[in-house]
C-alpha cells in the first residue's frame, strides 16, 4: 500500500480523502489541516463520511514530511498564495514524495512553464527524488484528455470548445465567490481572475497543452469576457444573499488562436443564480452544473458530463472527478522516474479495484 498525504480538508481536500480512501493501492496516512479547530478531528469527518478513517488531523508539517510519505494530495488552494503553495509542494518533494495538486496553474503545461515556478521543482526533484503532476480543479481533464480523445474520432477538425458551466450558489469558498469571481459585488468591481492576462495564467498552459499534442503551433492567446447583473436579488445556502443590480454572471473565453482563427477554445460560464443571464449556456436539466466538449468539424462532436457529489451537489462532483484523475495518477506516478510531469504524459486508466468497493 503507498502511504499517501492529504494536505487541506477544503472543497479538494475533502474529495481527496475520499478519493485515497477509496483507493485500493493506497493508504491514508496522515491529513494536514491550517485552521486549529479542524486539529484533532477524525479525518472521516472532516470529509463527510458516515465513518471514521482512524486518522486526526494535524498541523504537524514537520512531523508528517518526517514520515516519510510516498505520496503526498495537495489540496489547499494556490489561488491568491501561490509562492506559499510552491514552497510546501517543493517542501514534500524534497522529501521524497510523489505529490499530485491543482494548485499550481503555471505547471499544467510545464514545458513550458515560467522558470520561477519550473526551477525550484527541478532542483527538489533532483534532492529528494520526489515527483510532481498538476492538473486542473475545473476540472483538469476537461481541458485535456476528454477534448484529446474525442478530437481522435473526427475526420476533419474546425475547432476544439471546452465548457465549464457553472452555478457558484452551491459553492462552499466565499471569499473566492465573492472577490477572486466577483459575483455579488457592484458591476464597476474588477475580479481578479478578470484582470487581462491572469486568464491566460491559469488556462493558457492548457491550450497550449492540447496545440502540443494536436501539433498545431499557436499564433497566441486571447481573452474575452462578460459579466451581467442580477435582476433581483437572490440568497444561496452556503454564502448568504446576492443583491439585486451587482454581478450575478460571467463569461469568458481563453482562446488558443490558429491560423489567425480561435482553434482552441476554454470556455467558463458562471452564475450565482439560473436566472441571470439565461440566454447563455446552461446545464442540461437545469442542474448546477456541467462540463462540455464539442468538435467543430465533420463530423460535429459534443459531449457533456455531469457529476454529482455530497448531497446532488454537482460543484462537489466536478472536483470529485478532477481529484480523482489525479489521486488515481499516484500509483503510476511512483512506479516512474523521478520528475515533472503532465497530462500528456500520466495515462487515464480503468478504475482497476474500484468495481463494487463500498464507501459510506
Amino acid at each position: 500500500m503507498i502511504s499517501t498525504v492529504v494536505w487541506g480538508t477544503g472543497n479538494v481536500g475533502r474529495a481527496a480523502i475520499r478519493a485515497v480512501d477509496a483507493h485500493p493501492a493506497l493508504k491514508l496516512t496522515a491529513v494536514l489541516v491550517h485552521n486549529p479547530d479542524k486539529v484533532g478531528r477524525d479525518a472521516g469527518q472532516l470529509c463527510g463520511l458516515t465513518h471514521e478513517l482512524g486518522i486526526t488531523a494535524t498541523d504537524d508539517i514537520d512531523a508528517v514530511l518526517a514520515a516519510g510519505p510516498t505520496a503526498v494530495v495537495y489540496a489547499a488552494s494556490g489561488d491568491i498564495r501561490p509562492d506559499e503553495a510552491l514552497a510546501d509542494i517543493t517542501r514534500a518533494i524534497s522529501a521524497g514524495a510523489v505529490v499530485v495538486t491543482p494548485a499550481l496553474y503555471p505547471l499544467y503545461d510545464q514545458r513550458n512553464a515560467p522558470p520561477e515556478f519550473r526551477d525550484p521543482v527541478l532542483a527538489a526533484v533532483a534532492d529528494g527524488g520526489g515527483s510532481l503532476f498538476v492538473s486542473g480543479v475545473d476540472p483538469g481533464w476537461g481541458n485535456d484528455v476528454l477534448p484529446l480523445l474525442i478530437s481522435g474520432l473526427g475526420t476533419t477538425i474546425d475547432a476544439i470548445r471546452c465548457q465549464e458551466i457553472f452555478d457558484y450558489s452551491t459553492y462552499d469558498q466565499e471569499d473566492s465567490v465573492r472577490y477572486l469571481v466577483g459575483m455579488g459585488q457592484p458591476m464597476d468591481y474588477q475580479p481578479l481572475m478578470l484582470v487581462e492576462t491572469v486568464p491566460t495564467m491559469v488556462w493558457g498552459g492548457q491550450i497550449r497543452l492540447m496545440a502540443r499534442a494536436l501539433g498545431v503551433q499557436l499564433d497566441e492567446i486571447r481573452e474575452t469576457s462578460d459579466r451581467r447583473p442580477l435582476d433581483a436579488t437572490v440568497s444561496t445556502r452556503t454564502m448568504g444573499e446576492f443583491a439585486a443590480g451587482t454581478q450575478g454572471a460571467v463569461r469568458f473565453e481563453v482562446q488558443g488562436i490558429v491560423q489567425g482563427e480561435p482553434r482552441i477554445v476554454i470556455e467558463h460560464v458562471t452564475r450565482i443564480h439560473p436566472s441571470c443571464a439565461p440566454d447563455w449556456p446552461a446545464p442540461p436539466g437545469g442542474g448546477d452544473g456541467a462540463h462540455r466538449v464539442v468538435i467543430e468539424g465533420r463530423p460535429r462532436i459534443e459531449v457533456t458530463v455531469e457529476a454529482t457529489d455530497e448531497g446532488e451537489n454537482r460543484s462537489a462532483g466536478g472536483n470529485a472527478t478532477a481529484v480523482g484523475r489525479l489521486v488515481g495518477a499516484i500509483d503510476w506516478l511512483v512506479g516512474a522516474e523521478p520528475g515533472l510531469y503532465d497530462a500528456l504524459d500520466i495515462p487515464l486508466r480503468p478504475a482497476v479495484g474500484k468495481l463494487g468497493r463500498k464507501q459510506s
